[in-house]
């Protein structure tokens, strides 16, 4: 009885001491979490909260409200988002119907539309900017060179100027949310569309009985999606138009920027608060689309 007793209790002991119980597993998963709850108090929570500590100043929203750039940076921010983003994602559902072919050189031409989006937004929105120069860039002096006319002045005209933003934007985003949509594309069965085909249905009848109820959800989640990355998106503007001429192409991330330039940081931390009443909407309806079930889309 005791052998059998000293047998018994060897493989409890070894479960007891073992090196995978619980507390051990337990002990582990907390030890490598511990790094990345300390990056996200210190890198994520502590500045937020410290900037909302600076904004809480009312005179500080008085002041913002009596500053006339801060309105044209309010309707420059809602242009991006209500125009500049649709007609992006216009394109993007356009060019996705486009690049799910299969032939050999569309696939080559991917590579290359994939391009902007790859490589780095610094130095090819500047070139934008040296390229759009009125004086010496690129483009007016083609113009010049086979019209013998002036070309527009593109960085010197406010709505000249906002709307090459909004292309350069378009430009260098596109061909990001555009592959996003073709990989929806592609999860549609093909067998669906043989069926229409025998069937005699058109391309735009495909597209509005297969296509667009396939990919609907992903593409309205997308657009929601840009919005809110959108307006913190200073490099478009900030970078080609320094929010020129004259503080009129300014959006409220680019403001924000001018603010702290001018060490006035309750200012720019007031205008990232007031831009809470675009983020929160969009995160609010994009929540929503996520948590429905495929039923209820």
């Amino acid at each position: 009885m005791g052998t059998g007793a000293g047998v018994s209790s060897a493989p409890a002991a070894a479960k007891r001491n073992g090196p995978f119980r619980p507390a051990s597993w337990n002990t582990t998963g907390t030890l490598m979490v511990l790094p990345y709850v300390v990056l996200f108090f210190g890198f994520v929570l502590y500045p937020v909260f410290y900037g909302f500590w600076l904004a809480r100043h009312p005179e500080s929203y008085v002041k913002l409200a009596a500053d006339p750039i801060f309105g044209k940076a309010i309707v420059n921010s809602a242009l991006f988002l209500l125009v500049v983003v649709n007609i992006k994602f216009m394109l993007a559902l356009f060019l996705s119907g486009f690049f799910v072919h299969e032939r050999r050189w569309i696939k080559w031409l991917a590579v290359l539309f994939i391009l902007p989006w790859a490589v780095p937004s610094i130095p090819t929105i500047l070139s934008f900017r040296f390229m759009l120069n009125p004086e010496w860039g690129v483009i007016n002096t083609l113009i010049f060179k086979f019209t013998q006319l002036d070309g527009p002045n593109w960085l010197n005209d406010r709505w000249i100027a906002f709307s090459m933003a909004g292309m350069v934007h378009i430009w260098k985003s596109l061909p990001f949310w555009t592959l996003i949509l073709v990989t929806g594309r592609l999860a549609i069965s093909k067998d669906m569309y043989e069926a229409a085909s025998v069937d005699g249905a058109t391309r735009w009848q495909q597209f509005r009985y297969i296509t667009w109820p396939s990919i609907k959800t992903l593409y309205l989640t997308c657009t929601l999606l840009s919005m809110i990355w959108t307006l913190g998106d200073f490099n478009s503007v900030y970078l080609l138009t320094g929010g020129g001429p004259s503080d009129l192409t300014h959006v409220l991330a680019t403001l924000g920027i001018r603010y702290l330039r001018l060490d006035q940081v309750d200012m720019a931390m007031a205008t990232i608060v007031c831009a809470m009443p675009f983020v929160l909407p969009l995160v609010w309806f994009m929540m929503k689309r996520l948590s429905r079930g495929p039923d209820d889309q």
